[in-house]
């Protein structure tokens, strides 16, 4: 599953894109320094956006950690969407592409293959997530999972939740049912590329 993704896009751009999906942008923290980064990793803080106290249509972006620590200990990176309605916790997690590792081709050599998937024709997109407060690291979040679509199925059994962007302000709405909007994406909706 997802354990490494890309979100090189800055502040800016990210204020831009939510504007166009009529999403209002609050900083209850303070502008967030967005870094550019080519791997974001289990545990590392990454940039979320989640309902805002505002009301409907506004979003607040926070950084938060990457993963809760689940019953055994293990990182909650990943959680299976299917069955699920998500009452509460709801967010976004940009990105503008996601790795998959698959066996190697090669049999010599050691590394599995490294596959990076972008959305065709959108500089950056959102995964569904959810978020919470664990006693241990405080508020952190987890990307959504479901069955793989057809542009993911021949590198893995199971894929993150691509929302589209005109699903965006749903996921936030609580009153949306999640089974409406968590959906595989059509084919040819991802290109991919292997990068190592």
């Amino acid at each position: 599953m997802c354990n490494d993704y890309r979100l090189l896009t800055n502040a800016a751009a990210l204020f831009e894109g939510f504007s166009e999906t009529r999403i209002k942008i609050r900083f209850s923290e303070g502008a967030p320094n967005i870094e550019a980064r080519e791997d974001i990793k289990i545990t590392d803080s990454a940039p979320i956006v989640r309902a805002s106290d505002d009301g409907a249509g506004t979003g607040d972006l926070v950084q938060r950690r990457w993963s809760w620590p689940g019953p055994s200990g293990k990182p909650v990176y990943n959680f299976r969407s299917e069955g699920r309605e998500f009452a509460s916790g709801r967010c976004l997690i940009p990105a503008d592409g996601f790795y998959e590792f698959t066996d190697p081709a090669d049999k010599k050599k050691k590394r599995k293959d490294k596959w990076l998937f972008t959305k065709a024709g959108e500089p950056w997109f959102c995964v569904a997530g959810i978020w919470r407060t664990d006693s241990q690291v405080g508020e952190a979040f987890t990307m959504l999972t479901m069955p793989p679509g057809p542009d993911i199925a021949p590198y893995h059994d199971r894929q993150i939740a691509i929302l589209h962007r005109a699903d965006w302000a749903a996921w936030l709405d609580l009153s949306v049912s999640a089974k409406t909007i968590l959906k595989p994406l059509a084919a040819g909706s991802l290109a991919v590329e292997q990068v190592g």
